[in-house]
C-alpha cells in the first residue's frame, strides 16, 4: 500500500457553541434568585435594554376629575377628618400646613428583631464581666477564635503570647468566658464541654461524671454492657446516666445564627391543585419584564447613524433581544420538565412520599425530546412548591428497588419504610439490618441487607448496637 499526501473533501456534523448557544444554556440554569440578578447585571450593562413597567393613569394626566371629586355627598361627609384634633390626639403639634416631628418617626424595621450570633452574644457578656482594658483585650481575642459549635480553636499560649500577657491571666479569663451562656461554650473539646455542662447544670451524678472522663468514646459506640463490667455497676445504672448524658448539648452554639444570615428559598415552579387537576405555574414574577428601547429601535430604522456607532447599537440590539428569547425559552423548558414531573409523579403528589416512583433524567428526556443535559439543567438548583412541600426538583430523580410486582419501587420509599420500622421498634430489642430487611420483603420489595444498611447510613439512623436500651 502507496502512502502519500492528499487534498480530499469531507463532510461533518458537530455541536458549534455560538454565543447565542451559550447564552440559553447559562441562563437555562439559573434559579430564579440568580435569573433576576443576571438581568439586573444585563440593564446596567446594555443601554437598550429596559424593563416594561405597568404604569396607571395618573388624575393629573387625564381631564377625569380626581377622585376625591367623584365621591357622594355622604361619602364626603364621612371621611371631612378634623387634623387638628387628630394630630393633639397622637401629640403632634399642628403649624399652619407643617407638621413639626420632636420623635423620630416609627418604621417597620424598627421592630425587625436579628438572632445575634454567639460571638455577639459571647462579647455582650464579656462587656458585663468587669476585666479591666488587658483581660477585655484576651477575652476579645479567644471569643473571636470560637467557632460556630461553640469550641475554641486556640491554645490558651497563642492567647497570651498574641495579647502580651501571662499564661496564668489568659487562663483566668478563659475559665470565666467558659461560665457564660451557653453552657459549654469556649471548651477546647467534647469532654471539657460537658463537663462544663455537668458543672453548671449541678447534675450531682458521679457514674456520668466518670463516664465522660473515661468511657465516652465507648459509649459513643454502644459498648454500654463493657462500661457496665468495668465500673462495677448494673447496666440500668448505666442506662439512667446514659438517658442524662444526651440531654447535654455537645454542640452549645448551634442554636445561635451564623454570620451569614438566614437564606430563604424562592420557589422556581409553584404546582397548585385546582379542581382535581395540577396547575403549573412558574415563578418568573420577581424578575423584571424586559424590553427593548424604542428610542433605539428607531435610530437603527432611520439610519441616523453609521459606522462604528452602528455596529455597536445593532450588536447591544442582538444581545437584547437573544436574553430575552433565552428568557422566555427557560419558562418554555422549565414548565415542559415541570409538568412531566407532575404526571409522572401524580402518585406522590396525591398519596405521599410512599407512592414516589423511581424517575431518571432519561426517561423525562425522551419523553420531551431533548437531551439529558437540558434536563439536567433545568432541574439545577431549582425548587418546586407543591401541596406536599417544597422539593428540590432534583428529589423527584432517584434510583429504584426492584418489587414483586415486577416494576420498582423508589428509594426514598424504602427509606420512609426503614424510618417507620425503625420508630416502631421494641427499644430493647431492636431491629437489625437483616431483620429489616426480612419485613421488607414481606411487603413485596425486593431489598438486601446491605442496601438497607447503606439507606440507614444516609437517613441517620444508628446500629443497632447503639439503638439498644437496657
Amino acid at each position: 500500500m502507496k502512502l502519500g499526501f492528499g487534498m480530499t473533501q469531507e463532510q461533518t456534523q458537530k455541536l458549534v457553541m455560538t454565543p447565542e448557544l451559550r447564552l440559553a444554556i447559562k441562563v437555562l440554569q439559573l434559579s430564579t434568585v440568580e435569573l433576576q440578578e443576571y438581568i439586573e447585571e444585563q440593564l446596567v450593562e446594555n443601554p437598550v435594554l429596559e424593563t416594561a413597567e405597568e404604569v396607571g393613569e395618573e388624575a393629573g394626566e387625564t381631564g377625569d376629575s380626581a377622585p376625591e371629586d367623584r365621591l357622594s355627598k355622604k361619602e364626603s361627609e364621612r371621611l371631612d377628618i378634623d387634623w387638628e384634633q387628630y394630630f393633639d390626639d397622637t401629640g403632634e403639634t399642628w403649624s399652619g400646613s407643617v407638621v413639626n416631628r420632636e420623635q423620630e418617626e416609627l418604621r417597620f424595621d424598627n421592630f425587625i428583631a436579628e438572632i445575634p450570633t454567639l460571638q455577639s452574644h459571647l462579647l455582650f457578656q464579656l462587656g458585663l464581666a468587669g476585666f479591666n482594658e488587658e483581660e477585655k483585650t484576651v477575652g476579645e481575642f479567644l471569643i473571636g477564635n470560637i467557632d460556630g459549635n461553640g469550641y475554641l480553636e486556640c491554645s490558651v499560649d497563642e492567647a497570651a503570647i498574641q495579647c502580651g500577657v501571662l499564661f496564668a491571666a489568659a487562663e483566668r479569663v478563659l475559665q470565666i468566658i467558659q461560665g457564660f451562656d451557653p453552657p459549654g461554650v469556649g471548651a477546647r473539646n467534647l469532654r471539657e464541654c460537658l463537663l462544663i455542662q455537668y458543672e453548671q447544670l449541678n447534675l450531682q451524678d458521679d457514674l456520668l461524671k466518670q463516664i465522660i472522663n473515661y468511657h465516652l468514646e465507648e459509649v459513643a459506640a454502644g459498648k454500654a454492657m463493657k462500661v457496665a463490667k468495668k465500673m462495677g455497676v448494673s447496666l440500668n445504672e448505666i442506662q439512667r446516666s446514659i438517658d442524662q448524658l444526651k440531654l447535654l448539648e455537645p454542640k452549645p452554639g448551634r442554636k445561635f445564627s451564623s454570620s451569614e444570615g438566614t437564606r430563604y428559598i424562592v420557589p422556581d415552579v409553584v404546582v397548585e391543585k385546582v379542581d382535581g387537576e395540577y396547575i403549573i405555574l412558574v415563578n418568573d414574577i420577581s424578575a423584571p419584564r424586559l424590553t427593548v428601547n424604542p428610542v433605539y429601535r428607531e435610530i437603527i430604522r432611520g439610519n441616523q447613524c453609521q459606522g462604528e456607532s452602528r455596529k455597536y447599537v445593532e450588536s447591544k440590539l442582538n444581545s437584547a433581544l437573544w436574553l430575552i428569547k433565552s428568557i422566555e425559552q427557560r419558562r418554555v423548558t422549565l414548565y415542559r420538565v415541570a409538568r412531566c414531573i407532575v404526571d409522572f409523579q401524580r402518585d406522590f403528589f396525591e398519596r405521599g412520599i410512599k407512592f414516589l416512583q423511581p424517575m431518571n433524567l432519561k426517561r423525562v428526556a425522551e419523553f420531551l425530546g431533548v437531551h439529558e443535559s437540558t434536563v439536567s439543567r433545568a432541574t439545577a438548583n431549582k425548587y418546586m412548591q407543591s401541596p406536599r412541600g417544597v422539593f428540590d426538583m432534583k428529589f423527584f430523580f432517584s434510583s429504584g428497588v426492584a418489587n414483586t410486582q415486577g416494576t420498582m419501587t423508589s428509594a426514598e420509599a424504602v427509606k420512609k419504610m426503614i424510618r417507620e420500622l425503625v420508630e416502631n421498634e421494641d427499644q430493647r430489642k431492636p431491629l437489625s439490618d437483616q431483620k429489616i430487611a426480612g419485613l421488607l420483603q414481606d411487603r413485596g420489595v425486593d431489598i438486601s441487607r446491605r442496601t438497607v444498611a447503606k439507606y440507614r447510613d444516609e437517613i441517620g439512623i444508628l446500629p443497632i448496637s447503639q439503638r439498644r436500651r437496657y
